[in-house]
């Protein structure tokens, strides 16, 4: 089984849906019952830094991520992507996956 991750961009058009609480815990309720969720977290403010210049305000970008487990990539978007709010309100989730090194 491979390791993905997701992450929830702040693009959704309908930001009421991406953003509500109630959606997410039920979301959250089925992804735990599946077994192959590994956990996740919004993701604050920062700042992008590159080497011998200033650091610059992060803008745009993923608000969030979650970890899960799926055989493929087609799998991890069919068991993942219904019922989450930010994909169920129009906006990005990239799925990508978490190679093993």
């Amino acid at each position: 089984m491979n390791e993905y991750i997701l992450l929830m961009h702040q693009d959704a058009p309908d930001t009421q849906t991406a953003d509500d609480p109630e959606r997410w815990g039920q979301y959250l309720t089925r992804l735990r019952s599946t077994g192959q969720f590994d956990g996740g977290s919004a993701i604050g403010p920062g700042e992008r830094v590159c080497k011998g210049q200033p650091g610059q305000a992060v803008t745009g970008g993923p608000s969030g991520f979650l970890r899960v487990r799926a055989d493929s990539l087609q799998a991890a978007k069919q068991q993942f992507l219904a019922g989450n709010p930010v994909y169920e309100a129009g906006g990005t989730v990239e799925v990508r996956e978490l190679p093993r090194s």
